[in-house]
This record gives structure tokens, C-alpha cells and sequence, in this order.
């Protein structure tokens, strides 16, 4: 219950400073063109997250790794063709990003009522939102209008979104790039307090780094062999996994990051005091990381006559 009301709160302080306009894009845009898009989007979400609370990770990260490459113009869906190569197979995102299935699965029940209107990267914009809130963390408003891009960068996707094993001056540098400052990057890295890692991701963190736990990682070898088994799964909050709280900078404190990049974010550095902060500060990280997301989600949309709105998300119009 406390919970309950605490998301209610951050969400009514957070919506009241806030614009319903953000320039070109706003939140009523389909009033009228599309008036059950919003509810539409929450039924198959809160569905798929209830089936598989990792979806709600999943399709969280797949709206992150669209905005940062070229901003938020759902590129990221596109499928390779035998002409045409997309992100998809871009190193950060091969045999890792997951929910395509069920953005199409949304695009087509919009379609059906709603033809050539919504665009992909407005769905997969509110469905992150909406996968934050079935798992318990904060709302915010998500101000829609974006188009659909026409092409994609493989190269982008390789060099622009932050690995794993980055230090903290080159996350720091990875989200300044973007337009973040340190707060905004140890908020939106608080979205690793649900979802998993391949044991590839986090190999070496558990088997030869000194920052971390001795008993975690004793548990992450055994699951994580020092060869083999690159795919086998551990969850990136080792506390609560299935909720969106705070446990993951208590992990950080303890030495619990699983993977280098999360421990990085603590570690006698210019991050530490939000690490710190946020670990005690429930309101405090719901209310940050819902503007944050804000912040990313605008990202270099694109408006008016650019770009187009695909009839199927993987692949662009006739």
C-alpha cells in the first residue's frame, strides 16, 4: 500500500509540472484520430508483462536502444533485407533485444481501427512507459507524434549505445553525448532494477574483477561458467527482480552490480551521491527517472511530412 501511494504521488508531482506539449509533439495528439491508442497499448502491455514479467525489461531497453541511435524513430524495428541492413544485428543488439513481437502484435490491433495514423515509434514510446507502471514504478506523460524513419545505422547502433563494460568517464561521455548529465545517466540506469544479462555480459565481472561481493560472485559463477554457457540468464537486481524500486542502487552499494558498467556507477566517483541518494529516496529516483525518460523519449523525433508511418513496423512502406 505504501508503495501504491507513493507512485501515486510521484506521478501527481511529476504530471503537474510538466507541459502537455513538448514543441512539435503532444500528449492528446490522437484524441481524435486514434482515441483508444493509450488504452489499447496498456491492455497488451500489462498482458504481456503478466505472461513474462522480463517483457516489461524488454521492451523498456528496446525503446532505449531506438532512441539512442538517431533518436526515437523506431529504426531499431526494421528487419534486415537482402538490400537493406538495420540495427538488429548491431553487436549491442543481436541475440539480445526482445518484444518485437509484441509491438507488432499492438501495430496490428491499431491498425485495425486506426489505419496509417500511430506511428511505431509512438507505440513502442508509450509501451515503455507502460511496462514501467506494470512493474510497479512511475507514470509520466509521453507526448506523442513521432513518425517512423525510412532507414537505420548499423554503425550508430555499434558506437552509440553504452557497453556493458564501460568505466565511468566513458558512460558519463556515452550520455553526454545525448544530451545527459550524471544524474539523468545513474537515473535511467536505475531501469536495471528489473530484467536480465547473458552470462557473456558479465563473464569477467564475475570471474576476475575485485569490485564486487565475494558471495555474489561466487552465485554468478555457478551459473556463469568461465567458457561456455554465453547465454545463460541472471537477473540485473538480485533483490527483487520483478518490481521497479530501488533495490538496485542498494545492489551498487554492496558491491551487487552485476554487470561492470552498473558497478561503475559507484565506485569513489562523481556518481556516488546519486547512487547514495536514490538508495534511500524512493520518490525521489520514481520522480527523476520518469523525467529523465521524458527527456529520452524526445530525442530527435521525427514530425510533420519526415519520415513516414509504417502499416508494419519491420519494414518500411511500399
Amino acid at each position: 500500500m505504501d508503495s501504491m501511494w507513493r507512485n501515486l504521488w510521484c506521478l501527481f508531482v511529476f504530471v503537474s509540472l510538466i507541459p502537455f506539449n513538448f514543441g512539435s509533439l503532444s500528449a492528446n495528439f490522437y484524441e481524435s484520430s486514434c482515441p483508444k491508442l493509450l488504452s489499447t497499448v496498456r491492455r497488451e502491455v500489462v498482458k504481456a508483462v503478466a505472461k513474462e514479467y522480463r517483457m516489461g525489461a524488454s521492451l523498456l531497453r528496446l525503446h532505449f536502444h531506438d532512441c539512442f541511435v538517431n533518436g526515437c524513430d523506431a529504426s531499431v524495428l526494421l528487419d534486415d533485407t537482402s538490400n537493406f541492413t538495420g540495427e538488429k544485428t548491431a553487436i549491442p543488439n543481436k541475440d539480445s533485444l526482445r518484444g518485437f513481437e509484441v509491438i507488432d502484435g499492438i501495430k496490428t490491433l491499431v491498425e485495425a481501427s486506426c489505419p496509417s495514423v500511430v506511428s511505431c515509434a509512438d507505440i513502442l514510446s508509450i509501451a515503455a512507459r507502460d511496462s514501467v507502471v506494470a512493474l510497479g514504478g512511475p507514470s509520466w506523460v509521453v507526448a506523442l507524434g513521432r513518425r517512423d524513419a525510412t532507414t537505420a545505422s548499423f554503425d550508430r547502433a555499434n558506437n552509440d549505445l553504452p557497453s556493458p563494460f564501460l568505466d565511468l568517464p566513458d558512460l558519463v561521455s556515452a550520455f553526454s553525448n545525448k544530451g545527459f548529465d550524471t544524474k539523468e545517466l545513474v537515473a535511467l540506469s536505475g531501469s536495471h532494477t528489473i530484467g536480465q544479462a547473458r552470462c557473456s555480459m558479465f563473464r569477467v565481472r564475475a570471474h576476475n574483477e575485485t569490485t564486487i561481493d565475494s558471495e555474489f560472485a561466487a552465485s554468478l559463477r555457478s551459473n556463469c561458467p568461465f567458457s561456455g554457457d554465453d547465454d545463460k540468464l541472471s537477473s540485473l537486481d538480485v533483490r527483487t527482480p520483478s518490481s521497479f524500486d530501488t533495490a538496485y542502487f542498494k545492489n551498487l552499494i554492496q558491491n551487487k552490480g552485476l554487470l561492470h558498467s552498473d558497478q561503475a556507477l559507484f565506485s569513489n566517483g562523481s556518481a556516488d551521491s546519486h547512487v547514495t541518494s536514490y538508495s534511500s529516496n524512493p520518490s525521489a529516483f520514481f520522480t527523476d527517472f520518469a523525467a529523465a525518460m521524458v527527456k529520452m523519449s524526445n530525442l530527435s523525433p521525427l514530425t510533420g511530412t519526415d519520415g513516414e508511418i509504417r502499416s508494419d513496423c519491420r519494414k518500411i512502406n511500399a
